[in-house]
């Protein structure tokens, strides 16, 4: 398993924090928003397939559930293609998928092709956007990183918004098969976002530097042949934060999307009208869009950035209380102040999320983990709301639903906590004892070379010493040969 990664940054490059790297975030604001959105927003067409097909909601709603399920199930597959080909040609490739996918849909004749179309094909062009926009935005930030995806995580809420009442203005004109084709048309932008994902170069050296640095390197080169690199890197497995927060955000996502699913339907529950249900999903998006940027600009504060895992694990227990609270709502006015709390704490997730797997793994190895912790999120993706559903279908009160994802989102944060709390500091202070004693190894080598270097010395001044004397004594010789020759004269 080897492979060139073609856009990866070179050595010594540092992240401009800026300049391009705005262009970069814009591409992967818009992105995200694409990304997180569409599944949702596709929803609104499901009243139209069930009369086209004569198919049940359950049938419909398998539609967004694989879009999600291609979203983080390919994680693996992007990392790979990422990692052989670049991230700009990946993106571009991603977007004529993702549109083709919706194109080929609206001439769908069943509902098996939606889910073949717009359910794989479209999915697996966004998935192959997705995880390439947040790998640029890894390489060209660094101190202003959390900032930079928090302003990119606010795509998801901002499209949210955007996308559902356009599709049902869509729907209401051009009905389905119309509204696929725009929608497909539309997602031609993403091929433009990839194309603003120029990779990073090293900077331009003189012509007679430049020359002889490619001598330099072509002989190291010869004598250490440079591995390859891995297409996808399973040594992040070895790393004990990562595996900590593999398994902590898998937990988290059995409940994390639990609340926006069902709010509505609790709302509809407690006997209030389908217009003023709706309204709590807009409020929790638009507490969401501004939560989300504020999230990482106080992430990247000197105090907070290394303690960002801490703030990560608030904002899980932040989520997971209000949902434990939410459950005991039984009038509109509880509802209204849960998607308020409830949008602040999952804008706080939402940002945070991939600034602390950055801050893990480091920019080389980001993308493999992304994959693979993708991967991981995605068996509890669909394992998560369907598994509230049966509950809800065994207990007819959504109570226990939100009690439920109250408690996995809480334990989910816990075991971040307390693993990086005891793990992680445990690991901190060998590598600081190891450093230690390298430290201690060095500074012996160091003196070891100094009383050499000082022996040195003194043996070239014996010599340079014992030249002059030898000089002085044939100087002396050759006056006293010219004294004794003007005496015979």
């Amino acid at each position: 398993m080897g492979g060139a990664v073609v856009d990866d940054a070179p050595p010594g490059v540092k992240a401009p924090d800026g300049g391009w790297g705005w262009a970069v975030l814009v591409g992967c604001f818009v992105i995200t928003g694409f990304s997180y959105a569409f599944p949702k927003a596709v929803s609104v067409f499901f009243k139209e397939l069930i009369r086209e097909f004569g198919v049940g909601y359950s049938d419909t709603a398998w539609i967004s559930s694989i879009l999600l399920a291609m979203l983080y199930g390919t994680g693996p597959l992007c990392s790979v293609a990422v990692n052989r080909f670049g991230c700009r040609p990946v993106m571009m490739v991603g977007g004529l998928f993702a549109s083709l996918g919706m194109i080929l849909a609206s001439f769908a004749t069943s509902i098996i092709h939606i889910y073949l179309c717009a359910g794989v094909i479209t999915g697996l062009g966004l998935a192959l956007n997705f995880q390439p926009s947040l790998i640029m935005l890894n390489r060209y930030f660094s101190e202003k990183r959390p900032l930079a995806n928090g302003l990119a995580a606010a795509g998801s809420p901002v499209a949210l918004c955007c996308l559902s009442p356009l599709g049902q203005i869509l729907q209401y004109h051009y009905g389905w098969r119309g509204g696929f084709l725009i929608l497909g048309g539309m997602l031609l932008n993403c091929c433009a976002c990839g194309a603003l994902m120029r990779p990073l170069l090293p900077p331009k050296k003189p012509l007679e530097l430049e020359e002889s640095g490619h001598a330099v390197a072509e002989e190291e080169k010869k004598k250490k042949p440079q591995p390859k690199k891995k297409l996808l890197d399973f040594s992040v497995f070895r790393d004990r934060g990562f595996v900590i927060y593999t398994i902590a955000a898998s937990i988290m996502v059995l409940g994390l999307f639990v609340p926006p699913v069902f709010v509505v339907s609790y709302a509809k529950h407690l006997q209030y009208e389908d217009t003023k249900s709706a309204l709590l999903l807009t409020i929790l998006g638009f507490v969401d869009m501004f939560a989300r940027p504020l999230s990482g600009l106080i992430a990247g504060t000197k105090w907070v950035r290394p303690r960002a895992v801490y703030l990560f694990s608030f904002a899980m227990i932040f989520n997971g209380c209000t949902d434990l609270i939410g459950s005991q709502a039984t009038d509109y006015v509880g509802l209204v102040v849960f998607c308020i709390f409830f949008g602040m704490s999952y804008g706080m997730v939402g940002a945070l999320q991939f600034e602390v797997l950055m801050a893990i793994v480091g920019t080389e190895k980001f993308s493999s983990a992304i994959g693979l912790v993708l991967l991981m999120e995605a068996i509890a993706v669909l394992v998560g709301p369907p598994g509230a559903g049966r509950l809800l279908d065994a207990t007819h009160n959504y109570m226990y639903v939100f009690l439920l994802a109250g408690c996995e989102v809480t334990l989910s944060a816990i075991v971040l906590a307390l693993g990086n709390f005891f793990c992680i500091r445990k690991k901190q202070e060998d590598q600081e004892a190891k450093m230690e004693m390298a430290v201690t190894a060095s500074e012996k080598e160091g003196l070891n070379r100094a009383v050499e270097a000082e022996d040195d010395e003194e043996e070239l001044r014996e010599r340079e010493n014992g030249k002059v004397k030898a000089g002085e004594e044939v100087m002396t010789v050759k006056e006293t040969g010219e004294g004794g020759d003007e005496t015979q004269l």
